[in-house]
């Protein structure tokens, strides 16, 4: 499962993806100067595997982590190949949700691609190339399944109008993903189109360091905007958040974050932003050997989750042993958990809570 990181060129892509990953992506002051996409894996800020360490004591330790993707920049015509448009909208597609950022700072020594900041413009410059590609997706599997839909195929016409009803949407200037599916039927050709407006998306708000706190005018006209679209905006200073990371020693850092007025780095706020918009959750092992997260999907059961671990975990699945969290955390050992009665056995059928402690039996 992966994030991409889109927006137009000079937003502050390539420094965010470097803050997040630590991974040293090129960063410079004129467009495409990311061409091949990078792709960082993330460790997830998570206390509890903190608590958890703190508690068991363990040899090791291992954080869940989720992929961040750095794509070069759009800009308008990318639906149609210009800049290096169709090989961006292609890795934009292999991902599973988008983190868009917007340019909401001044600063007359970054060339803005458009000459001057506006991130209702840049949004909407993003996501009409995005809606383009869609389009010509949508009227390409149209000339396919009108002509099985004349003929009667029942399965044609159900899709038929489908892929009508998301052209229709497409063409009013709204991504695909406004579309409302009507049955399960629906939401399974949505996932087969692969539409790249149907991806979830976080908007991340790039703004000076004295806007990090509380944003500014430029953040109040995105949460305007978007306010009908049931998604997350995040407000960051990416040159403080490089600067945060050039810090050697934690101390420094925290000094460095109290001063801005911030209790964790944006970047912290923004990857379990990334981990919630992909739909994962964490459980946990907990053992003298290794304290480790595991991720999995949200509504996974227990032998998925076991699944994780290894195949045969899953395959010979007998039952799970599970500790909520907050009891491990409250009662600080597995034998005093069990002394309360608060360790369950569950079996096939039970879906995995995030921040479970499990351990599980099976025969192979």
């Amino acid at each position: 499962m992966k994030a991409g990181i889109v927006g137009l060129p000079n937003v502050g892509k390539s420094t965010l993806f470097n803050c997040l990953s630590n991974a040293k992506a090129q960063s410079a002051n004129f467009p495409f100067c990311t061409i091949e996409p990078n792709i960082g894996v993330v460790n997830v800020p998570d206390p509890r595997i903190a608590r958890l360490e703190e508690l068991v004591k363990p040899e090791r330790v291992q954080m869940a982590t989720v992929d961040i993707v750095d794509i070069a920049g759009l800009v308008k015509g990318a639906s149609k190949g210009e800049g290096l448009g169709n090989q961006f909208l292609g890795n934009i597609r292999e991902c599973n949700a988008i983190i868009h950022v917007l340019r909401c700072f001044d600063n007359d020594n970054i060339v803005h691609v458009d000459g001057n900041v506006n991130p209702i413009r840049d949004k909407e410059t993003i996501d009409i190339e995005l809606q383009l590609k869609d389009l010509e997706t949508v009227e390409k599997r149209l000339e396919k399944t009108n002509r099985a839909a004349k003929t009667g195929n029942k399965e044609a016409q159900a899709e038929k109008a489908l892929l009508d009803r998301i052209r229709q949407t497409l063409m009013e200037a709204k991504s695909a993903r406004t579309v409302i599916p009507q049955n399960q039927d629906e939401v399974d050709m949505m996932e087969e189109f692969q539409l790249i407006t149907t991806k979830p998306v976080l908007y991340v708000c790039n703004v000076d360091e004295a806007s990090a706190v509380n944003g500014n005018k430029y953040v109040d006209q995105v949460r305007e905007l978007v306010k009908d679209e049931q998604a997350e905006v995040i407000i960051l200073s990416v040159g403080a958040e490089a600067d945060i990371t050039e810090l050697e020693s934690y101390e420094e850092r925290q000094v460095f974050l109290e001063d801005m007025g911030l209790t964790e780095p944006g970047s912290a706020v923004l990857i379990r932003a990334a981990y919630k918009l992909l739909k994962l959750q964490t459980y946990f092992t907990a053992g003298v050997k290794e304290v480790r997260a595991w991720t999995i999907n949200i509504g996974d059961t227990a032998p998925k989750a076991a699944g994780v671990i290894h195949t045969d975990f899953e395959k010979g699945f007998i039952r799970a042993e599970v500790i909520a969290f907050e009891d491990f955390s409250n009662f600080g050992s597995e034998a005093k958990v069990k002394e309360a009665g608060k360790l369950r056995v569950e079996g096939k059928e039970y879906i995995v809570k995030d921040g479970d402690v499990m351990h599980f039996r099976f025969n192979v």
